[in-house]
């Protein structure tokens, strides 16, 4: 079961400003010019790197400047963009508190950071960061730290807080769609969903162009079983923003609940793309691929890897355990692997006596089967495979699709996943998400 990540409002911050030359020396200037101009280049190759989506190129560069210039910020701060849009939180948080601690009022660090700490479940972190920032007396009613914060606050489940911080920010800024966002999400997560949809239809009516209300919306109709509408909601979303990875995802996950598994893969292969540090979103993307394997045993491999795409995101992530486990012994070049995952799936505290059982019955069939030097039989059912229903006509997803814009003129209805029918244990749709951190002209 996935949970639903809730990265909230947070201000889309990319790289910014210029480095400071070092100080020239006046017994050395042929070699002090010339030393300038390389940093100065440096840092302006990295940044048009940057730009054209070379992230690599762009990292390497701005460590080559920050090498001779530690004690810059925007060079720390850049790093910390480029770290956290690879996946690499731990170099994004150790970028970001060095550029903080060089600036603590720096307002870029402070988002991006508190960002990271909630990607990274560190609710009382990112509480700490935004209460401390709100201290000075020049900061106090800032919007974004107060969005932030409120969105930490129901994040640790501290919904009084929460609650109290949207309507200090209401009380000043009575037309700001983000708080009313952050209200209703907050009414969300404790059950309360009529008043969610009242709140969300203020959000709406403030900015009707915003696919975050959309997609909360959407949260909300699923929680009220009422599918179509959600779905015509998320789809909403994305009509108004291709690239909203929040809403890719929860329309792959509606398609994974239908066990339509080829377009769950193709959806929530975009939403990864997107999003690279959802972990919840490779995991939907590894089902949709594993519900494939026994037509096509690469598919099996491929969930195999995107299970350890979540382990490097949650490294005890159960599900990416066993999943990875069963997903790479549907292939020989795949056995290697799943012995070692299987070994530790049988282990897990919530692992069955039945599932072990199960577990170690593969375990013995892919030794002996490595022994033998044959291929790998197709799972049985019986070992913990979930059965796998064709497509007999139109997709499910389709019909819901088309009942949807029926049930919500105002609903888009971009091409919907095709073909298959529902899994079980599904995954729960994500709350909308800040967007990564674009970049800026320095």
């Amino acid at each position: 079961m996935l949970r639903k990540a809730s990265f909230g409002v947070v201000g889309a911050v990319g790289l910014w400003g210029c480095v400071t030359p070092q100080e020239i020396k006046k017994d050395e200037p042929t070699v002090a010019v010339r030393q300038v101009r390389t940093t100065r280049d440096v840092f302006k190759d990295a940044v048009a790197a940057y730009d054209a989506g070379r992230l690599d190129e762009a990292r390497a560069g701005f460590e080559t400047v920050a090498a001779k210039l530690p004690a810059q910020i925007v060079l720390q701060f850049n790093l910390g963009v480029i770290a956290e849009r690879q996946g690499r939180l731990d170099d994004a948080t150790k970028y970001y508190e060095a550029a903080h601690k060089l600036d603590p009022k720096h307002k870029p660090t402070l988002l991006n950071l508190g960002r990271v700490y909630r990607l990274r479940d560190q609710f009382e972190k990112a509480i700490a960061l935004y209460e401390n920032a709100l201290k000075d007396p020049a900061s106090e009613f800032d919007v974004e730290l107060n969005n932030n914060l409120t969105v930490a606050y129901r994040l640790a489940k501290k919904y009084a807080q929460a609650e109290a911080t949207a309507r200090k920010v209401l009380a000043r800024t009575k037309d700001n769609p983000d708080a009313y966002k952050n209200l209703a999400l907050i009414y969300f997560d404790q059950g309360n969903y009529r008043l969610a949809e009242f709140i969300s239809a203020n959000a709406r009516k403030l900015d009707d162009k915003d696919p975050g209300v959309y997609n909360n919306l959407g949260l909300i109709y699923l929680k009220l079983d009422d599918r179509r509408l959600a779905l015509g909601q998320f789809q909403k979303a994305v009509s108004l923003n291709k690239d909203f990875a929040p809403s890719l995802f929860n329309i792959g996950a509606m398609a994974l609940s239908y066990r339509d598994y080829e377009g769950a893969e193709r959806v929530l292969s975009r939403a990864t793309e997107l999003d690279h540090n959802s972990y919840e979103g490779y995991l939907a993307y590894a089902f949709a691929l594993d519900g494939q394997k026994g037509r096509d045993a690469k598919k099996g491999l491929r969930a195999g890897e995107m299970f350890e795409r979540v382990l490097a995101i949650k490294a005890d992530q159960s599900d990416a355990i066993c999943g990875a486990g069963w997903a790479y012994a549907a292939d020989k070049s795949g056995w290697d692997k799943a012995l070692g995952f299987l070994e530790r799936c049988k282990t897990l505290p919530n692992t069955s006596a039945t599932d072990q059982q199960l577990i170690d019955s593969k375990l013995k069939g892919i030794v002996a089967m490595q022994k033998a030097g044959q291929q790998a039989a197709q799972p049985k059912p019986e070992e913990k495979e979930k059965p796998k229903a064709q497509p007999t006509g139109p997709s499910l997803l389709d019909k819901v699709s088309e009942d949807a814009a029926k049930a919500d003129p105002g609903a888009a209805t971009p091409e919907a996943p095709a073909s298959s029918v529902p899994a079980e244990g599904t995954e729960t749709p994500r709350d909308s998400a800040a967007p990564a951190p674009t970049p800026e002209k320095p």
